[in-house]
């Protein structure tokens, strides 16, 4: 197996790491580290094994969206009780640049949605945000089934369609 996906450690060299876009590249070299020490998130690295190196990153935690945010179709089956509806924010999704038109975005998205679906035997999420940082992200997550949520700029996949996924 060439790639191996793993919870960022003291040992990633994670300064050798760019993607490119500044925000995601000064994330995980300043903060990536003190959020998953503070518990404010979970980060995980894949590693390419032939040339040990880190050639992606996501990032995942708890979150919740108003209710009114859901679209009518989804919201119609929810409680009308809830103001807000637990949800999981896959946070940042980066390539490095050396690694960029390989697949490892796919590869990336299908692991933390597969950690995602495991997470909710244990504790409830209705679906996986996310915030595109630009519009390439934003196609991306299109292209795998995210819904652009009315009156922001994240998206959606609900639990139940990541669930069918991996069946």
């Amino acid at each position: 197996m060439r790639y191996l996906t793993e919870p960022l450690n003291t040992k990633h060299d994670r300064i050798n790491f760019s993607c490119g876009k500044d925000l995601l590249d000064n994330y995980f070299w300043r903060q990536a580290k003190q959020d998953v020490k503070r518990k404010l998130s979970a980060c995980f690295v894949l590693i390419d094994t032939e040339v040990d190196r880190i050639s992606g990153y996501y990032t995942l935690s708890s979150n919740s969206i108003s209710n009114e945010l859901i679209p009518d179709s989804y919201r119609k089956n929810l409680p009308k009780s809830y103001s807000s509806i637990p949800t999981i924010l896959l946070g940042g999704l980066a390539i490095d640049k050396e690694f960029q038109e390989k697949g490892i975005g796919k590869i990336l998205l299908i692991d933390s949605l597969k950690r995602c679906s495991d997470t909710t035997d244990s504790i409830g999420a209705f679906a996986v945000i996310v915030d595109p940082i630009d519009e390439d992200a934003e196609r991306f997550y299109n292209k795998y089934g995210f819904t652009k949520l009315p009156d922001s700029g994240k998206m959606f996949l609900p639990m139940k369609t990541i669930k069918e996924l991996f069946k």
